[in-house]
């Protein structure tokens, strides 16, 4: 083993717990937007022109076998981060990634199993290449190369003769292979990978991908627009010229004269000489790109990006496609009255809708899009409120066509709102700001908090009784719709960032550092029920007495069947921020988060 293998932590509140107590295969919340699914993506493999294979963050693997226009989101089993993954045919493929991960799948994914290695999750693994069924080399962490020549049943430590990080593999035949990493790494087998010899690059540049199409041919790409090309073997290594001083991350060739490149801020470059000349290509974003790969000169698939983008040409670039469909912006707020009628909002004014459970959901204009959304309450299908910066309130009453602003008197941020019927409705911010309509909207009165502290979450279950909470643990209670609030203990000083009360004496608050309080008494008394380390509870909901559910970060979802006594963490699919979560039953929900997540569950998220 080489020096001392350094390990990539992943922040996860209990991740150990998580992954041994979690069904992966029946997990009960799944993605609806983004689509296909939202966390970066780090690698892809196009198996032909249809079949491409996709994986990244949290454990995410994606494949389509139609050209892109539909994508399974296939089951890991695990949550650390996949970085590289190859395929020998359809079926026979291998991802590695974070924490010594190796996954090996012999049914297209259907099932991934995992693999062994000598040292554990000690270490962590970026480049994969098959040779044949049983040989397969991977590459990584300090000069890491891992060799498997039983298809996966053991896997051993190879010399390689440098202890900088290899980032990519990729063979010319069944002996001749080449990986690429930090300060120009370049090393080389010619023997299956059994033995590894340094070459000279030219560089100290970080070289992050590497494509041969046959013994002699290749290209490196990496750091500063850096593309290198040898046509001995590497013998000798050719400066060309990119154009850029982009980092590029990721290369594929079809042929010694045809190939692409991806890397930072969305750049695509093309070659159909070899390198001689390289033509940039538009890809209409600026998200890193980290992963490309042709099946032929003509179909190819680029992958990378905050959530997860894939972009898809079928003409050699000349056009590429964008095929992740939905909102990206934050979505902060969420609203259901039945299974299938909701409303999310959000950044830059994001309004979206669905009326069949969230098989789609329809952007809305809210005629605020310099206005950010933070909380929204709908009473029935086609009534509801969104509030949000600058006190912007806005009204509809047909299920959002249109949406009217209404006028609220404060140029406060609201953070939260919660109306009992189409009249009557209550909105917080920030400043300890309190608004109070009984006319639809019409007019909005500003009531007396008695405090200064920013309030997050508001929860009425009828028009006279309510509860408000907020920074430093205030937690505010009326029971004459909001003449008068009267303060209340919630015996901690975290900031409080949501409610729900169902009944006038049965509610749950949560917030920072993991805290849930609940009360039994209208809040007379409130009794801290959970502080998980690492979490902030961002949003919660309860359906009746016993059953709620409580989102967070990151990407924390816990669930309660008996009133809090216990909460169980149930599987999330990401790791990022979710915000609210609405459920319309005991066993259907919603939740919203960064960059446009939209999960749902439709059974309890079991």
């Amino acid at each position: 083993m080489k020096a001392v293998l350094s390990r990539v932590s992943i922040l996860f509140f209990g991740i150990a717990a998580f992954e041994a107590s979690t069904s992966f295969a029946q997990s009960g919340w799944f993605w609806q937007n983004p689509m296909p699914q939202g966390n970066y993506l780090r690698a892809v493999a196009a198996i032909d022109a249809n079949t491409v294979v996709a994986v990244g963050g949290f454990g995410t693997i994606i494949r389509t076998e139609d050209g892109g226009a539909t994508w399974t989101v296939q089951s890991s089993g695990t949550t650390k981060d996949l970085l590289g993954v190859s395929f020998l045919d359809r079926n026979t493929g291998t991802a590695v990634g974070t924490a010594g991960t190796i996954l090996r799948t012999e049914d297209g994914g259907a099932t991934w199993t995992p693999q062994p290695n000598p040292f554990g999750d000690s270490i962590f693994l970026i480049g994969i290449a098959f040779i044949d069924f049983n040989n397969w080399i991977a590459v990584g962490g300090y000069g890491l190369i891992l060799r498997t020549f039983n298809g996966g049943a053991s896997w051993e430590d190879r010399p390689s003769g440098t202890s900088s990080l290899l980032r990519s593999v990729s063979f010319g035949d069944a002996n001749t292979g080449t990986a690429v990493g930090f300060d120009g790494t370049i090393v080389r087998t010619e023997d299956g990978g059994v033995t590894w010899t340094p070459q000279s690059s030219g560089t100290t540049l970080f070289l992050s991908g590497v494509s041969f199409v046959n013994v002699n041919t290749g290209t490196a790409v990496g750091e500063n627009g850096t593309i290198l090309r040898t046509t001995n073997g590497g013998a000798t290594w050719t400066r060309q010229s990119s154009g850029t001083t982009r980092f590029l991350i990721g290369v594929s060739f079809v042929d010694a004269n045809t190939g692409t490149a991806v890397g930072e801020n969305g750049l695509i470059l093309r070659t159909e000489d070899g390198g001689a000349t390289w033509t940039s290509q538009s890809s209409g974003t600026t998200e890193f790109l980290s992963g490309v790969s042709f099946s032929d000169a003509n179909n190819g698939t680029a992958v990378g990006g905050g959530i997860g983008v894939i972009f898809r040409t079928t003409d050699g670039g000349a056009t590429w496609r964008f095929l992740t469909r939905g909102t990206t912006n934050y979505l902060y707020g969420v609203s259901f009255v039945d299974a299938n009628t909701g409303t999310a909002v959000g950044w830059f004014g994001t309004i979206v809708r669905t009326e069949d459970g969230g098989v789609t959901w329809t952007p809305q204009s809210s005629g605020t899009p310099n206005q950010f959304l933070f909380g929204v309450s709908f009473v029935d299908a086609n009534t509801g409120t969104a509030v949000g910066t600058g006190g912007t309130i806005l009204h509809t009453t047909d299920g959002g066509a249109t949406w009217t602003l209404q006028s609220s008197g404060t140029t406060q941020f609201l953070r939260g709102v919660s109306f009992v019927n189409a009249n009557t409705g209550t909105a917080v911010g920030d400043q300890g700001t309190i608004l109070r309509t009984d006319n639809d909207g019409a007019t909005w009165t500003l009531q007396s908090s008695g405090t200064t502290q920013f309030l997050y979450g508001v929860s009425f279950v009828n028009a006279n009784t309510g509860t408000a909470v907020g920074s430093l643990g205030v937690i505010l209670r009326t029971d004459n719709g909001g003449a008068t609030w009267i303060t209340q203990s919630s015996g901690t000083t975290e900031i409080l960032y949501a409610v729900s009360f169902v009944n006038a004496n049965t509610g749950t608050a949560v917030g920072s550092l993991g805290v849930i309080l609940r009360t039994d008494n209208g809040g007379a008394t409130w009794i801290t029920q959970s502080r998980p380390a690492g979490v902030t509870w961002y949003g919660v909901s309860f359906v009746n007495a016993n059953t709620g559910t409580a989102v967070g970060y990151p990407g924390a979802i816990v669930r309660t069947e008996d009133g809090g006594a216990t909460w169980i963490l149930q599987y999330s699919p990401t790791p990022e921020d979710v915000f609210a979560v609405s459920f319309a039953d005991a066993n259907t929900g919603t939740a919203v988060g960064r960059f446009g997540t939209i999960l749902r569950t439709n059974t309890g998220g079991h």
